[in-house]
This record gives structure tokens, C-alpha cells and sequence, in this order.
């Protein structure tokens, strides 16, 4: 009902989004970007092809401004008055496809974006639990015979249908993903072996060549916990870890972004997080809404299976339904 009342309001919305988008800056976020199928997020997310992208990057740069991280800090802190509503594009997790597709589109349309990446996987040392659960979905949906343990491990009986395997396999959160490696053996699924061959993630040259190319690496957690999920120490351990890689190799150590979400982040880990005056902000993946924190920004997710234009219109909508009954700022307790 609710997706339904947003569309209806979408519908309505104005095609000049620069101007009936309800915030002055608009921070759109991506994970990769390919005309090929990649097993190890096809399950997990719904990534554009190259003409996607650039129709995406195109209905952007027509109504708003883009700037780079400078550009972005001196807006927000006041010292920076421009033409139009900003944009900044920003990127999750690191994947390759940034370097080999994203960069040399961005490069020709002189557009800066930001990469939040995690250490543990640069240099294809590991992979994202939620990359090896795709692999594993993967696997479910072609391999001729499936291994019966698969199916005991989440307690199903081996005659229901592959797509309710998929799904347990998918809901697989950080805390269990050692469960992963184990389903791995039974799916006869290598994650070595795929990161040898297909080398998913950056490696730390390609980090340091898109920084000499000008565009940002910043922290993204060691290894992409949901922070909901962590106790405060934790939640400090992993940030402060990516902090000191990032200063370690030359890399952006003045902004965060949250892995998954900050949904049931509290107040207590700003508190610690900005006791470092070395960062500027965080930021958050919870589409157009305000927080109660000023220096976490929420970015808009722009991989749902719509175009750019269409996600910007039901952001819109859904934003302006919210401020109806005060409910567009995140609390925080």
C-alpha cells in the first residue's frame, strides 16, 4: 500500500527534480557498474549496465551541480554558493568494475566520485559475506544436484524448491557467515578460487591510481558489519582499523560510510566517531531524509531496479508525504 501511494505521488512530481527536490544536495550511491553478469552480487544487488549509468549520470548533471569531496565539504560548511542544488556521486565496497567501467565514463563526463571501500577486501585477500552468499545462490540455481546437508543445515526438507534455499542462503547475516564457507564445500563452490580468477575487488595500486586520477577512497568499516549489530567497541574497532589503512596508504580518512545501514546506530557512536576532529562526516544509505545528527548525510540508493529519474521522483514524494506528519528526520537516542 505504501509503495503504491509513493507511485501515485511520483507521478505527479515535477521532471524539473532540481528544483522539487526537497534538500540542496543529492548524494546518489552505487555499488558497480556492468554490462556483464557478476555472480558474486547478481543476488545481492541490482547493479546498471553502462547505459543505465550514463542516463543516471546525465539526468543528474541536468539538474544538479556536481562536486568532488572539496567541493561537497565547503557547500555543507557554508563557504561555497553554487549555481545549483549539488550532487555527489559516491560508490560502496570497492568492487573492480569502478576502475575498469565507472572511472573512464566518469573521467570523459569530468564527474568526481567518492568509493567507500573495505581493507579486508582490497587486493582480493577475502570476499563480502553477502558476495559469497550470491556465489552460493548462484551455485543453488545451476548446479544439476544439490548436496541434501545443504538443505538440512536450514532445518528444510530437500524436495522444496531451490528459490526458498536461495532465499535462507541470502538471509545469512555477518554474524554467521562462517556457516558460508561451509555451505561452500557442499555447493562445491571455490571463493579462493574466484577471487584468483575474477579478481571481484581492487586492488591496492588500482586505490592509488584512481587516487592520482583524482577521485576519493574513503572508509567503509574493515569488513562491512551491519553497525545495528555491533556493541560500541566493536562498532570503534572496525572504524578506527579502516582509518588507519586509509591514512597508512595516502587515502580520504576524513568521511565514513555506514556498511548496509545506520538504522539502530545510536547517538553514543557519533559521539566517539567525531571525538576525531580529522573527520569531516559520515554517511548513511536511507534515501532523502534529514538526521538529527547534522554531520551524517544520508545517501539515496540508486540501484532498485529504476532509472535515476524515476528513484529521484519517489524519493521526492515520499519525503515531502513524510514532512506531513514530521517524520522525515532520523532520531537518534
Amino acid at each position: 500500500m505504501k509503495d503504491r501511494i509513493i507511485n501515485v505521488l511520483a507521478a505527479f512530481e515535477s521532471d524539473n527534480i532540481g528544483k522539487s527536490f526537497p534538500l540542496d544536495y543529492c548524494l546518489p550511491l552505487y555499488h558497480s557498474v556492468s554490462d556483464r553478469e557478476l555472480p558474486h552480487i547478481k543476488h545481492v544487488i541490482r547493479y546498471k549496465n553502462t547505459k543505465q549509468f550514463e542516463e543516471d549520470l546525465d539526468h543528474l548533471a541536468k539538474n544538479f551541480q556536481f562536486v568532488d569531496w572539496q567541493g561537497f565539504k565547503e557547500f555543507t560548511s557554508g563557504n561555497f554558493k553554487p549555481k545549483k542544488k549539488i550532487a555527489l556521486l559516491t560508490f560502496d565496497d570497492g568492487f573492480r568494475e569502478f576502475y575498469d567501467v565507472a572511472t573512464p565514463i566518469l573521467e570523459r563526463k569530468g564527474i568526481y566520485a567518492c568509493n567507500f571501500v573495505n581493507p579486508a577486501f582490497i587486493d582480493n585477500k577475502d570476499m563480502m559475506f553477502r558476495c559469497k552468499a550470491s556465489l552460493l545462490a548462484d551455485a543453488v540455481e545451476k548446479n544439476k544436484i544439490i548436496d541434501p546437508e545443504v538443505y538440512h543445515v536450514f532445518s528444510l526438507d530437500n524436495q522444496v524448491d531451490r528459490g526458498v534455499l536461495q532465499k535462507n542462503i541470502l538471509q545469512v547475516n555477518y554474524q554467521g557467515k562462517d556457516m558460508l564457507d561451509q555451505l561452500a564445500e557442499k555447493l562445491e563452490v571455490d571463493f579462493k578460487a574466484y577471487s584468483k580468477e575474477f579478481k571481484p575487488y581492487l586492488s591496492t595500486e588500482d586505490l592509488k591510481e584512481l587516487t592520482r586520477k583524482g577521485f576519493g577512497i574513503s572508509s567503509h568499516s574493515w569488513d562491512h558489519p551491519k553497525y545495528g549489530d555491533l556493541s560500541l567497541k566493536e562498532q570503534m574497532e572496525t572504524t578506527d582499523k579502516t582509518f588507519a589503512y586509509l591514512k597508512e596508504n595516502g587515502f580520504l580518512y576524513e568521511s565514513f560510510a555506514f556498511p548496509f545501514t545506520d538504522f539502530e546506530v545510536q547517538r553514543d557512536f557519533f559521539d566517539e566517531l567525531f571525538k576525531n576532529e580529522e573527520i569531516y562526516c559520515s554517511f548513511g544509505c536511507a534515501g532523502v531524509k534529514l538526521d538529527s545528527v547534522k554531520k551524517n548525510f544520508q545517501r539515496i540508493p540508486m540501484e532498485m531496479g529504476e532509472s535515476g529519474e524515476q528513484i529521484l521522483k519517489r524519493e521526492t514524494a515520499y519525503f515531502k508525504l513524510k514532512r506531513l506528519i514530521n517524520k522525515n528526520t532520523i532520531l537518534r537516542k
